[in-house]
């Protein structure tokens, strides 16, 4: 058989795969509902090859997969597959800011030109007008440093250099003007958290791998969890096949240039475990004291369309379910990767994923069906 047939046949296969559940042995999760498997099912109708939901309650983790892993292969999303876990880094940096501001060593509502000078200017933008909370919280009037069309350009480019976070930062504010006013409006800005790392960085003397390492990766026990080093842009092993159309065809995008992997707004690879982990210690407030943990929660209007978004805090969305419960997340989505999740009140934690970024406001909308079915069911 050509081995063009094989891959749409895996491919075909992946969209005719039903939901199966694979829960480890000691756990008493009940089977998925029909609004579960069904939202899954939608998800693989929308181009999307695999999808992998885990739940994690009591300490015990469950898996529930459908489709594909690998479109070559056929094999399944293991439950110990790196990641990249994109947008979901901003809460560690988030939260490795929150910890700084607790130890006196950097102010939520101090402007960035203290920490950064010279590097907010020009153009029409001002470090002095511009705070440190307005970075986590996407009000900073800052464009986005990601461009659509050069992603589409990057995706397969084998080309690898260091991704200098400042200088993409300059050369974002040098092409675009302000979106607005600091502090007057919410506008999502990756580059915003390019700064946020580089405030860390200053601060530290250490890079922002290194102290999200330090101060949370290691202290949680996120074995499954890392900061790629400069260059590395290829996933460590046992990793995911993240999947995007390039020419018109589906393609492994597993293998990104450095400007699809970003820097302090969306390089860490991690597992739906660990992610869970993650977000279940920070909520329970194992990361931060009350006092902090409530700034971070303390939301403004969300400009995103995503599922169930009420609002956006310091590194942290605050959601609803279609049951009605509240649930605090992030989320995240990079060529070949998509996730979404988060943990209600009483510790219930899910972390949706997607070997391909959610391709269709469809796809979006049943991962977000998916999700609230796994976050409602008792």
């Amino acid at each position: 058989m050509h081995p063009r047939q094989s891959f749409v046949l895996a491919f075909v296969a992946a969209l005719l795969t039903t939901t199966a559940a694979c829960g480890r042995s000691d756990d008493a999760e009940s089977m998925p509902s029909a609004e579960f498997t069904q939202a899954m099912d939608r998800i693989l109708q929308e181009r999307v090859p695999g999808v992998q939901v885990v739940v994690t309650a009591d300490g015990k983790h469950t898996f529930h997969t459908a489709g594909v892993g690998n479109v070559a292969t056929g094999g399944l999303i293991s439950e110990d597959a790196y990641l990249r876990i994109a947008s979901n880094t901003k809460t560690f940096v988030a939260t490795v800011i929150l910890q700084l501001v607790e130890e006196g060593e950097v102010g939520l509502d101090v402007p960035v030109e203290r920490y950064l000078p010279g590097v907010i200017a020009g153009n029409g933008y001002d470090g002095n007008r511009i705070t440190v909370r307005n970075l986590l919280q996407h009000t900073g009037g800052l464009p986005n440093y990601i461009d659509p069309e050069k992603i589409a350009k990057s995706i397969g480019n084998r080309y690898r250099q260091p991704f200098d976070a400042e200088q993409v930062v300059r050369e974002t504010l040098r092409a675009n003007v302000p979106l607005g006013e600091p502090g007057t409006q919410t506008a999502y800005s990756n580059t915003g958290y390019l700064l946020a790392g580089l405030v860390v960085e200053r601060v530290s003397g250490q890079s922002i791998g290194t102290e999200i390492s330090k101060r949370i990766i290691e202290p949680l026990g996120l074995t499954s969890t890392y900061y790629p080093e400069p260059g590395e842009s290829t996933l460590r092993a046992p990793h995911m096949y993240g999947y995007d159309i390039v020419d018109g065809k589906l393609t492994d995008v597993t293998e990104l240039d450095d400007y699809g992997v970003g820097g302090a707004d969306g390089a860490l690879v991690s597992t739906g475990a660990d992610l869970n982990r993650f977000f279940i210690a920070l909520l329970a407030g194992r990361l931060l004291p009350p006092h902090r943990l409530a700034e971070m929660k303390s939301t403004v209007p969300s400009d995103l369309p995503l599922p169930g978004l009420r609002g956006i805090g310091l590194g942290l969305f605050r959601y609803e379910t279609s049951c009605g419960s509240e649930f605090w997340g992030h989320g995240g989505g990079a060529p070949g990767f998509g996730t979404i999740g988060g943990v209600t009140a009483d510790g219930r934690a899910v972390t949706l994923i997607a070997n391909y970024m959610p391709p269709s406001e469809q796809a979006m909308t049943a991962m977000g069906v998916a999700r609230d079915a796994a976050l409602c069911a008792k």
